[in-house]
């Protein structure tokens, strides 16, 4: 599936909804990864859907535009002094939208700019909503289609090499730190081919692996050495972004740790047999707690997340009651059950899974790494 058939399932939402215009906006005031999604446009730009079924981008970087982004109209966001309303002024004109439409502007603007945008468009009807086209574009980003799943297995395999350089160099003594672990993730991901990491690499040694994410992400501190060691990073290929977790185990451990490290490849194995279609995302993440309770621990984060051109989308494996997400072919997530102590440190196993017609299949090879 192309740009021009993404949009397509919007302009339907669109016209069902009496939508005449929608407004995407994606730079330094707020970050919206649908644009990418919509156009192919990396970012900084403004992108007007028509719902006569066309779309006008208005990007910073006219030159970048013309390189990546797949659209009918381009118009120079400079020729209207990077400024939203008066783009969006050009773009009702474009489009000769009629007086007394619907225009949904994006619905993480803030009041004050949303009342300043009804001021001064008074011949329209201006919308900005939780659950409108942008509660519509994660529910159908949340399916990745064939296109999306093919730059998912190259992603895939380009994390696998990492992981796999990662576990030779912690082995063999080359990554001595939280720097070194953390810079060899990045450089290694542009020799790759890859757009850089997917967000602040976590190496967190045995000192400091009781943070769920640890702070500051990396030190100079020692990583991999006598205890339980995290490293949670991705990468990104054409604009998606891995998510994987390994964790390096050095002996002797405490039997409290081998515990833990026991339960955490428990819960990863539970919750992947309850992977399947039309599950629940609720219920699988309550399977996984419920096995910790039973240990008398508890995991203080969701067990899992999209991924996609953010690190964290829909579908979120979690356990709150307002989690009504089920599974559907498609669908690319993380599992990651973890623990987390003090004393004993922390550790967490995380991997990317497809959901297919066939069933579940991890895409990534993250383990826990005995040393």
């Amino acid at each position: 599936m192309g740009f021009a058939e993404r949009r397509k399932k919007l302009y339907e939402w669109m016209n069902a909804e009496g939508i005449a215009l929608a407004m995407f906006q994606d730079n330094e005031e707020r970050r919206d990864a649908a644009i990418r999604w919509l156009t192919g446009q990396p970012g900084d730009a403004l992108l007007f859907l028509s719902a006569d079924g066309k779309a006008l981008l208005v990007p910073w970087d006219m030159n970048v535009a013309r390189l990546y982004s797949s659209c009918d109209f381009l118009l120079p966001f400079t020729d209207y002094a990077l400024d939203p309303l008066r783009a969006m002024e050009a773009a009702t004109a474009h489009f000769k939208t009629p007086a007394g439409s619907k225009i949904e502007i994006p619905s993480s603007t803030p009041y004050p700019d949303f009342l300043q945008t009804v001021d001064k468009t008074p011949n329209f009807d201006i919308i900005c909503r939780r659950d409108g086209i942008r509660s519509e574009v994660e529910r159908l980003r949340a399916v990745k289609d064939d296109d999306e799943i093919r730059v998912y297995r190259t992603l895939s395999e380009f994390t696998n090499k990492i992981i796999d350089a990662i576990e030779k160099n912690v082995r063999d003594g080359t990554l001595k730190t939280e720097a070194d672990a953390a810079v060899f993730i990045e450089f290694e991901a542009r020799v790759l081919g890859c757009e850089g990491t997917g967000f602040t690499t976590l190496a967190a040694g045995a000192e400091r692996s009781f943070g769920i994410h640890a702070f500051p992400p990396y030190t100079a501190a020692a990583f991999a050495g006598p205890g339980l060691s995290i490293l949670d990073f991705g990468v990104v290929y054409r604009g998606y972004t891995s998510d994987v977790t390994m964790t390096f185990a050095r002996g002797p451990l405490s039997k409290r740790q081998e515990t833990r490290l026991a339960l955490v490849a428990d819960a990863f194995e539970l919750a992947m047999s309850k992977v399947k279609d039309g599950a629940p995302c609720r219920n699988i993440a309550q399977s996984v707690d419920g096995l910790f309770k039973k240990a008398r621990l508890s995991m203080p984060h969701g067990l899992g997340h999209g991924i996609g051109l953010q690190p964290h989308e829909q579908p979120f494996l979690r356990s709150r009651a307002d989690n009504e997400w089920k599974l559907a072919p498609g669908m690319i997530f993380t599992i990651e059950p973890g623990l987390y102590d003090p004393v004993e440190g922390g550790c967490r196993f995380e991997n990317d899974i497809l959901l297919t017609e066939n069933g579940a299949e991890i895409l990534t090879r993250s383990k826990i790494v005995r040393l």
